[in-house]
């Protein structure tokens, strides 16, 4: 109770989006009030002296600050905000819960796939953001493109490659490299496919979600209602399909492939 009358409600709603929000009419319940306040409250107890965030929680960090500074916590924490990362979309930021996202965890091949899926005006975006090469160097890649001289593609795919390095090592970005342009420039199947063994009889969508190809049943039938299923390269729209004895090869969208052996 205390740590809510440090703050007002006409401080509160100098936050963007609640403003926004209470000038529309849309509900602003008590509890998101109170988040701010218990994320300020940290920097009191942690006394810190730094803290790093997003330009979308500047209000928050600043909050920390307000904090220290009623409580005497003495000299007030300097507040260093990043850019936001735009997802996959190129439309809101990146997150796991848009699924709009690159893993820094997920397999090489993913983390390349999904580099070369954003648009060309966004590829310069995560450049900036990403990259080690220097504002000056970008400078110099977009003039070229800008001129023809060099291709977009051939940048997002050195933007991926270095990607790929980051997180595990050059020779991988290679082999993700060799596997993307297999798959999607061969059509070929990829060389590494999830290889499982199931029942005869059982459901199209279990067998999609053993298979580790679709996170549940439910999004796999909506995968098949939306023409994204194939069975051994060709597209299936039966969501209540049996698979019967024999080997098939399943795959989701465009880049998730398994081998499932009914028996």
């Amino acid at each position: 109770v205390s740590l809510t009358t440090t703050f007002n409600v006409a401080r509160m709603l100098e936050r963007d989006d609640f403003e926004k929000r209470y000038r529309s009419g849309q509900s602003i319940s008590i509890s998101e009030f109170l988040y701010p306040l218990l994320q300020g409250y940290d920097s009191v107890e942690l006394k810190s002296d730094i803290e790093i965030g997003g330009t979308d929680q500047k209000f928050n960090l600043l909050m920390g600050r307000h904090l220290q500074r009623v409580y005497n916590v003495g000299k007030e924490q300097a507040v260093l905000m990043m850019p936001i990362l735009e997802g996959l979309d190129g439309v809101q930021k990146m997150s796991k819960s848009l699924n709009n996202y690159i893993g820094i965890t997920e397999e090489p091949k993913d983390i390349y796939a999904k580099t070369l899926s954003v648009s060309d005006e966004l590829m310069w975006r995560y450049y900036e953001l990403l990259s080690e090469k220097s504002l000056e160097e970008i400078a110099t890649m977009k003039v070229d493109v800008q001129k023809g001289t060099l291709h977009p593609k051939i940048v997002k795919e050195n933007l991926a490659l270095e990607l790929v390095t980051r997180f595990y090592n050059e020779e991988l970005a290679t082999l993700a490299k060799g596997e993307f342009d297999k798959v999607f420039k061969s059509n070929q199947l990829p060389t590494d496919m999830n290889e499982v063994e199931v029942e005869e009889g059982i459901w199209i969508c279990k067998a999609l979600v053993d298979a580790g190809i679709e996170p549940s049943t439910s999004q796999a039938r909506r995968d098949i209602k939306q023409n994204a299923v194939s069975i051994d390269q060709k597209k299936i729209s039966d969501e209540k399909l049996n698979l019967t004895v024999g080997e098939y090869i399943l795959q989701v969208g465009k880049r998730k492939f398994a081998k499932v052996k009914v028996k």
